[in-house]
């Protein structure tokens, strides 16, 4: 599993949605090894359909954690 710094997580209400870029997303055609970071922008989560932007960091500098959300 990968580090969470590197593991993104939806925050739209009733979806958590976490990428993980050791797994990628079949679903979407994200091959495992994929960085959040090289996800096409255009990307949308694969459970509630938000856009890319709707995700934070599970840890470090933008997470919720960090920013005491």
């Amino acid at each position: 599993m990968a580090d969470p710094k590197d593991m993104y997580q939806c925050q739209v209400s009733n979806c958590g949605y976490i990428y993980d870029p050791d797994k990628g997303n079949a679903k979407t055609n994200i091959p495992p090894g994929t960085a959040f970071k090289d996800i096409p922008d255009d990307w949308q989560c694969p459970f509630c359909g938000s856009s890319k932007k709707t995700f934070r960091p599970l840890a470090g500098p933008g997470s919720v954690l960090a920013e005491g959300i």
